[in-house]
């Protein structure tokens, strides 16, 4: 029998129509998927039955049947490392590597932060709060970003984490590479986000009824010159207001500076991503307070190896770090000297 899920609607989301929302909140794996369920009588507003076309308000309680076992992926325990930064008896946060989806998928079924999870824990001991077929997830990273994610043993846990996250009570900073100079030190990207018309890999700039409020502020850490095949580049530390996919990376590809490395929202050529074969984008930084004991979490982490290679490239250019750089990048590297890289 199909488990029923509870969700309930920000009033950033207010207006929605039902399967648009559902699909964008992770729900169900696309809004088709959605439409078909909720067709079927699996998803009810407030208490009530609804239709694809239905209009969410800010405040409404969404409870959803999750997909029937028979169509997810059949999840087992694998070998895969975990760096662990912090563990109690009710979360995890790990420092994910680049290159490990968060969860399996239909052209991704096993290689996952799931299955290390299960592989590592049981899936029993872990929370179910996004579904049966993501034990332990309670938010994401892109499969080529790195760094701190948090992850949930026990299910009050898993749900409280969740409304942190969606009232905003989780600060989460990330670090990022970008193609040019960025002349002023701080600026705010306050931008709209929706999935792209013409590809569905991407996310864009939309002011299309569905597309979500996204807001990104930054600060630079440290400029490099130009150099005779590239136009310099800006080191950016980034502060996420929302969670939209690919925020910042859509975000720094509205303002004409790209993640460098970024393989779908790409500038220059090969040449201009440093080596990289995936985006410079790193979650180094999260503050959070403990939902159950508390107690505030706060964890820095500092580059993985091939970002520190890029860097280290990049050092006889560089045109100095301003006074954020300057704190910001010393208490990475501390942070590096305490946790040494995990063996692959």
């Amino acid at each position: 029998m199909a488990r029923a899920l509870m969700c309930q609607v920000g009033g950033e989301d207010e207006g929605m129509r039902l399967d648009a929302y559902l699909a964008l909140r992770d729900c169900y794996e696309s809004r088709s998927q959605a439409a078909k369920q909720i067709e079927a009588g699996a998803v009810f507003v407030n208490g009530a039955t609804a239709t694809k076309k239905t209009k969410v308000c800010a405040g409404d309680t969404i409870v959803y049947e999750e997909v029937p076992q028979a169509q997810h992926i059949d999840l087992r325990g694998e070998d895969i490392p975990l760096d662990i930064r912090y563990e109690d008896d009710d979360m995890i946060v790990i420092s994910k590597q680049a290159g490990l989806c968060v969860h399996p998928a239909p052209n991704h079924p096993s290689f996952t932060l799931v299955n290390a999870l299960i592989y590592a824990y049981g899936r029993d001991s872990l929370a179910h709060v996004q579904g049966d077929d993501r034990p332990g997830i309670v938010h994401r990273l892109d499969m080529d970003t790195s760094g701190l994610m948090m992850c949930a043993k026990s299910d009050a846990c898993g749900a409280a984490l969740q409304e942190l996250i969606r009232v905003h009570d989780v600060e989460r900073k990330y670090i990022t590479l970008v193609h040019g100079n960025i002349a002023y030190d701080t600026g705010m990207i306050d931008e709209p986000i929706a999935r792209a018309d013409f590809d569905r890999l991407r996310m864009a700039i939309s002011y299309k009824p569905t597309a979500r409020n996204a807001l990104t502020t930054f600060t630079v850490l440290e400029r490099f010159e130009q150099g005779t095949k590239d136009q310099g580049f800006t080191l950016l530390e980034c502060k996420l207001y929302t969670g939209r996919t690919h925020q910042i990376r859509v975000h720094m590809e509205h303002i004409g500076h790209c993640c460098v490395g970024d393989p779908l929202y790409r500038w220059g050529n090969e040449q201009q991503q440093l080596g990289l074969q995936r985006q410079f984008l790193h979650s180094y930084s999260l503050d959070v307070d403990h939902p159950m004991t508390g107690d505030h979490i706060h964890l820095i982490d500092g580059f993985p190896p091939d970002l520190r290679e890029v860097l280290d490239v990049l050092a006889p250019r560089s045109m100095g770090r301003t006074a954020a750089g300057e704190s910001i990048l010393q208490a990475m590297a501390e942070a590096q000297a305490q946790t040494p890289d995990l063996q692959l």
